[in-house]
């Protein structure tokens, strides 16, 4: 059997099939597949996650691309399927959604060496996280996450985002799932909304906008009786080989620690 020739259109995808050991036979990737740096700089680039650039990639001549549902346009996917004979389309929406996906890998490149055993690897350290990762055992808070500035952005709670921060019973707000027909999963916020008023947890993302310490006073504004703290997007969004250690820092995010006696929350 011949070796594939992968294009990834996903930047969780593209470090995921590194860490298959893929990286061998990984033809193509966006511009934001950054991760890991040392592998990927020699990977062409096919444009962006949303303005991939057909020709280019028709020319690298793949045997699959990866794509995600909400990470690609459905016309570019219908593009690529008329010349790519395979079109390996991924949706993780939750944490324990990387099973399934490792299996959709394992599903495709699992008889290439080395692959079944690192797919392996992977699955049993989720399971141990997400066992250690307990709705139950974590106190509920209500949560504002912020993606984006100018005009402030959160998420729904049917993304992947806000089923990360539901395994330490973290609620997001707005209290709206967005679905295939329903409002957005990336819900536009006015600053008016009377629910601000409720919100615990104020979280900025490090990703797609870059939020910085400069953010927080103005981000505090929103909702000034919620405790405000940057996060690692990246940990928090990205699936693939990251869940594992986003759930881990998610941990520490929400478990408080004891200094002197004193109960206080991690920073």
């Amino acid at each position: 059997m011949n070796e594939p020739r992968i294009v990834s259109l996903v930047p969780s995808l593209t470090e995921l099939l590194v860490a298959l050991g893929l990286a061998r036979v990984l033809v193509g990737r966006t511009g934001f597949c950054i991760h890991p740096a040392e592998v990927v700089a020699g990977i062409p680039k096919v444009g962006g996650t949303k303005d991939v650039q057909i020709e280019r990639l028709r020319a690298l001549a793949p045997t699959h691309v990866l794509v995600n549902v909400d990470e690609n346009r459905a016309d570019t996917v219908q593009q690529l399927r008329e010349f790519v004979p395979h079109i390996v389309v991924t949706h993780p929406c939750a944490p324990e959604d990387n099973l399934e996906l490792l299996d959709h890998m394992l599903a495709h490149f699992g008889h290439l060496p080395g692959v079944a055993e690192r797919a392996q690897a992977l699955a049993a350290e989720l399971l141990q996280e997400l066992a250690a990762t307990a709705p139950a055992s974590f106190m509920p808070a209500r949560v504002l996450y912020l993606i984006w500035r100018g005009p402030w952005m959160t998420v729904a709670r049917d993304t992947y985002i806000a089923r990360m921060l539901a395994r330490v019973n973290w609620a997001t707000l707005p209290s709206v799932e967005g679905g295939p027909h329903g409002a957005s999963r990336y819900p536009t916020l006015r600053g008016d909304e009377p629910w601000l008023a409720e919100v615990d947890e104020l979280l900025l993302s490090s990703e797609p906008y870059r939020f910085g310490a400069e953010h927080l006073a103005e981000a505090r504004a929103l909702c000034p009786q919620a405790r405000a703290r940057l996060v690692d997007g990246e940990l928090l969004s990205w699936y693939g080989p990251r869940a594992a250690a986003g759930l881990r820092y998610l941990r520490g995010l929400a478990t408080p620690a004891t200094i002197g006696g004193w109960t206080c929350s991690s920073p």
